[in-house]
Parts: structure tokens; sequence; C-alpha cells
């Protein structure tokens, strides 16, 4: 088992060389672990509406400008059945905070997705009541998930303001995701790579996390700050930062350490944790994230796969949609349509020479693996 000074140690890794062998390491133990098929989940992207104000989200409740939509049940099943017909196992249904979509039509939704398709569903909807997750396991939604973003507290205040709309306050997301286990979901969460004030130990701390929660599902990108919101062109660290964005935001002071060791979000340091997660949660499935294909083209999404990762997200949003979904800037395929980023993400497995998983691909436990489908 890998320690958390080992997790460290390979955090501040530089040498090619040395991180070649953590390549071959993680995309090893992916290997022995969940096997070669890589699993085609396919995203909906249901409301840019936000009731949260988070400091480098493109769609966060204080930008004025963005044109918001929420997508019909129609859309929404036309949505499925692509997903169906491309024999995608998986439905992730994702948006904003967004309290207009109630606990009845989630409900609603849900059943006449399981109804009609033979899809899981995860859903992606952010901080809800208990009886709401309740009630959408028993319409059948398999998994939930909630990143926690940083396991710094401090940090996670910081770069998370509340607002009135918001209740006052963030929940605690640990707890959450515990109980969302206890409900019967599969639990996903994640963090940012690279966020101001984010110091190496702080990462390590996220991933040895991931392995203290036993996560089923695990997504991780670099920090992207949208250019319209406070942090999008903020990159100072430690205290100055924090005293700025705090006092820019009317929010109480406190002290936050300087990162002596500040992270930066690029495309080798996500991957580092990548294969650091695939070691500390190797049975997890583990996406090679959109994050890393803006900021890499095609070449990141490969990587990620080859260095830990086992699932892609191709996006299903009808395409007049896309765009407004701008979390960060530049986000890859938001003008592709669905039949368009189907074929890439196909292209993106035949090129590492693996192949596509079949059924729901649900977290391998024990010594399950997807087995190369007979042609």
């Amino acid at each position: 088992m890998i320690t958390f000074e080992e997790i460290l140690y390979w955090l501040r890794e530089k040498s090619p060389e040395r991180l070649n062998e953590l390549w071959r390491w993680a995309d090893r133990t992916r290997q022995e672990q969940v096997g070669d098929a890589i699993h085609l989940r396919g995203l909906v992207e249901l409301s840019n509406h936000c009731r949260r104000n988070c400091l480098y989200c493109g769609i966060r409740a204080s930008h004025k400008t963005v044109s918001r939509y929420r997508l019909t049940l129609e859309e929404v099943l036309e949505c499925a059945k692509k997903a169906a017909d491309f024999h995608y196992g998986t439905l992730v249904i994702q948006a904003g905070e967004d309290l207009k979509f109630d606990e009845a039509f989630i409900t609603e939704m849900i059943r006449e997705i399981k109804a009609r398709y033979p899809l899981a569903i995860t859903l992606s909807l952010g901080e809800r009541s208990e009886s709401e997750w309740i009630r959408w396991h028993e319409a059948g939604a398999n998994r939930y998930l909630l990143r926690f973003e940083t396991s710094n507290n401090l940090l996670f205040r910081a770069i998370h303001p509340v607002s009135p709309d918001s209740g006052g306050r963030f929940g605690d997301r640990i707890a959450m995701l515990k109980t969302l286990r206890e409900i019967g979901y599969e639990i996903g969460s994640g963090v940012m790579i690279g966020i101001p004030g984010q110091s190496v130990t702080d990462l390590a701390c996220d991933i040895d996390l991931f392995r203290q929660l036993d996560l089923d599902m695990i997504g991780c990108g670099p920090f992207l700050p949208h250019p319209e919101t406070p942090l999008g062109n903020l990159r100072q660290d430690g205290n100055e930062w924090v005293s700025r964005i705090l006092d820019q935001n009317g929010l109480p002071a406190f002290r936050f350490p300087v990162a002596e060791e500040p992270v930066t979000g690029t495309n080798e340091m996500t991957f580092k944790v990548y294969a650091l997660t695939r070691l500390v949660c190797p049975q997890a499935n583990i996406p090679s994230t959109t994050a890393v294909v803006t900021l890499g083209g095609k070449e990141g999404r490969q990587n990620g796969l080859c260095r830990g990762a086992n699932v892609i997200m191709p996006n299903l949003t009808p395409t007049k949609y896309r765009a407004l979904y701008e979390i960060y800037p530049d986000k890859s395929a938001s003008f592709e349509s669905a039949e368009e980023t189907h074929q890439k993400a196909l292209e993106n497995i035949r090129a590492i020479g693996r192949f596509p998983g079949s059924g729901p691909g649900g977290r391998v436990r024990g010594d399950q693996k997807e087995e190369m489908p007979k042609i």
C-alpha cells in the first residue's frame, strides 16, 4: 500500500524518467484491477442556473451576462436515447445547484429514463436534502457525485463564499458523502488541482481522503477559473490572496497559511493525481476529464487513460446549450454534436489499444474484470 509520504514524494517528483515509472505503475494497477475496458458515460448538462457563488465558476449566481437555460424532460429523454443508441451503460446528469428542478421533477425524470432505457444513472446536482437523495435512489438513481474540491477547509471557505440563496452556508460534504453511501448510492467525489493557495501537502491530503472514503468514482482536473469571475485573473498564493478575496466578498477574515509548495494546475500534476488515485483506490472508476482535453487536446485525454483513468464522459447535451454551460473557458467539445463527440471518444480508445466497456460499468470489486468482447 502506498504511504502518505510516498504520495508526497511523487507529487514533488520532476524527473521524466522517474515519472515514467509512476505512469507504468498506475497503468499496471489499472489493468490488474479494472481491466482494459474504458467505460463511456453520457453526460447531460441539465441546467446552468446555480444558487451558489463560487469564485471561479462561470455559471456562478452573480455572473449576470450568462444566458441561462434548463432542459425539458423531453430533451433529457432524447439525450438518454442517444446514450442507449451509442451503447453507453450510464447517463450522468449534472447541473448547477438549481432548486427549480425539485424532488418531484428529478424523480419523474429518473423513472422515465429507467422505464425506457437500460442505463445506470449518476446524479451530480450539488448539495440537496437527504429526503431528496432517498427519493431519487428509490426511483432508480444509482450513483451520486459530490466533489469536495479540497480537503483544506479554510481554502474551501475562501473560494466558496456563502450567499443568502444558498441557505447561508455550505454543508459538510464529507458527511454528505457518507450519508449518500448509507442510502445506497455508489459515491463519487474529486478535487481541483492548482487552486491559488493550495499546497502539495493539501493535495496529498486530498488523495489520502479518497482512500479514507473508499470512493467508487473520483473525478479530478486542473483548476481553470472562468475569466469573468473574481479568480479569473488572480493567481497569488497565501495570506495576501485570501485576504483580498475575503475583503472583496465581504467575508470575515481568517488567517490562512502561505503555501510553501504551491500546486500548479498543469496536466502533468493532474496526471500525477490520476496515477496516485489509482494506487490508493485501485478499483475506483476514474475519468480522464474534459479539463485535461481543454489543456492538452486528445493527447491529454489519451495520456490520462494511460496513467490510471478508465472512463470517458462524452457530452450528449444539445449543441445549442453546450457553450452556455461554461464553468471554465474554452471547454472542450462545446460546439460539437453528440455524434461527433462520440466518434472522438471511440478514436481515443482505439488509439491506445483499448476497448469500450459494456453494461453499467459500476465499481469493480474483488477479482471481477471486464473481458475483451468477442468479435
